[in-house]
């Protein structure tokens, strides 16, 4: 039987606070939104940059959709997620601001379904 939700196993430092799973939104996708304080590049959001891999590190097929106007990436899965696998999204120093800046380090949310 799939669960319906992720359990969140780790988050790089300094995040945990904003790492959230809102209710309202789940679906059996898990399609991960991403808020950001600035505008984005809309270049630098690509699966070289922001991306899902499973925990032999192969990265996941992934759907990117950026909207401006809420500065959010949504990150939706392109394959269903395995079951009792731990999956990692990463959010690179890459993805970059309109005006060039990155983050000062990347980003990474360990979960598992």
């Amino acid at each position: 039987m799939a669960k319906n939700f992720i359990e969140i196993e780790d988050v790089s430092k300094g995040y945990e606070k904003r790492v959230k799973q809102s209710l309202s939104f789940k679906t059996g996708n898990f399609v991960w939104r991403c808020r950001f304080t600035t505008a984005l590049d809309p270049a630098t959001v690509n699966s070289d940059n922001l991306y899902v891999e499973n925990e032999s590190g192969v990265k996941m097929d992934t759907k990117f959709t950026y909207n401006d106007s809420t500065m959010e990436i949504e990150l939706e899965p392109l394959e269903p997620y395995a079951q009792e696998t731990d999956y990692f999204l990463h959010i690179t120093t890459k993805v970059k601001s309109k005006g060039g800046q990155s983050l000062k380090e990347p980003i990474q949310v360990k979960f598992r379904l």
